[in-house]
């Protein structure tokens, strides 16, 4: 964090000297170009579809392009990393997932570090994990998941590693001290692709891109990881009241910019995608996709980030889960 502050304090020096804009108006000025939000996922999963909705409402706001990039690998951190040596002025942001917070400890070395290398911005929402079976799978809740993989191998499919999916399942594991294979994929879409053609036959998924095939009858549902049902899909049990009390998983979605972006940027940035946020049109997109919009200050995501970096640091430590 010295660093950024250095950088911080040295950006500002450097602009009194040079007569460049100061702060105030440089906020005033942003965006004076387009902007690439990096997405470190592959395109289809629900965490391009936030992007994609902030990018048309952003656009319109600025007068500026909001450019969506796709770099999905190694759950995230790929992307995830390339924002963190990016120029820290405001024209490359970053919108991720709960990955953020736990690969740090998922990984030996992720590529980036979260309290050092970023800004938060906002907690744009939060989303549900959902549990999901291939038709010819026979278990219908929780309690079969787990009997099954007592005596037998059983794979179950994420978006990736480390993401909500992903540590959904090793929370389950740590739980019942059973054994599952989780097999990630580059995102929601391949993963999902996965499970719909029963090459893996149990999902834990993002809920917003699994609602079509459940409606369609193409995947079935077994329980949700919120701490209540969620209204597009009433009939389907949280994991908490299917026998395993305390169960909770949220799926974020949050902007974040490099460590170092003046703070009159950060706050522009809060500003504007807190005022797309509140548009009804935006409202109903995500309510349609189940994401409860949050929109908190960066004060409050700094603080939603440390205590989520400790939550998995410890479930990871209890799983054994780690990759190399």
């Amino acid at each position: 964090m010295t660093g950024a502050l250095t950088l911080r304090a040295w950006s500002l020096s450097a602009a009194v000297c040079l007569g460049l804009p100061a702060a105030p108006a440089l906020a005033q000025q942003y965006p004076a170009k387009p902007v690439r939000m990096v997405v470190p996922f592959a395109a289809g999963g629900p965490a391009d579809l936030v992007a994609r909705l902030l990018g048309t409402k952003l656009t319109e706001s600025w007068g500026q392009p909001l450019i969506i990039e796709n770099r999905g690998g190694a759950g995230g951190n790929i992307g995830t990393s390339a924002v963190a040596k990016s120029a820290p002025d405001g024209y490359t942001v970053l919108l991720t997932t709960s990955g953020f917070m736990s690969n740090p400890s998922l990984y030996k070395d992720p590529g980036y570090d979260p309290f050092k290398d970023f800004a938060p911005v906002t907690v744009v929402g939060n989303s549900a994990t959902i549990v999901v079976r291939h038709p010819s799978l026979a278990v219908n809740s929780m309690h079969d998941i787990e009997q099954l993989a007592r005596t037998s191998k059983l794979d179950y499919a994420t978006p990736g590693i480390g993401l909500a999916g992903h540590l959904s399942g090793e929370l389950f594991k740590t739980l019942t001290g059973i054994q599952m294979q989780s097999v990630p994929f580059s995102g929601a879409g391949p993963a999902i692709a996965a499970v719909l053609s029963g090459q893996v036959k149990l999902g834990f998924m993002a809920v917003p891109s699994t609602i079509p095939h459940i409606k369609a009858g193409k995947l079935v549902a077994i329980a949700v990881t919120s701490p209540q049902r969620l209204a597009v899909l009433p009939d389907v049990p949280t994991v908490a009241e299917s026998g395993y009390p305390g169960f909770q998983v949220d799926n974020m979605y949050g902007v974040l910019a490099p460590a170092g972006t003046p703070p009159a940027v950060v706050n522009k940035l809060h500003d504007d995608i807190v005022q797309a946020l509140g548009r009804p049109e935006v409202k109903a997109a995500l309510a349609g996709a189940t994401i409860d919009i949050i929109g908190n200050t960066p004060a409050e995501f700094a603080r939603y980030i440390e205590a989520e970096y400790v939550k998995w640091a410890k479930i990871v430590k209890a799983s054994g889960a780690r990759v190399e």
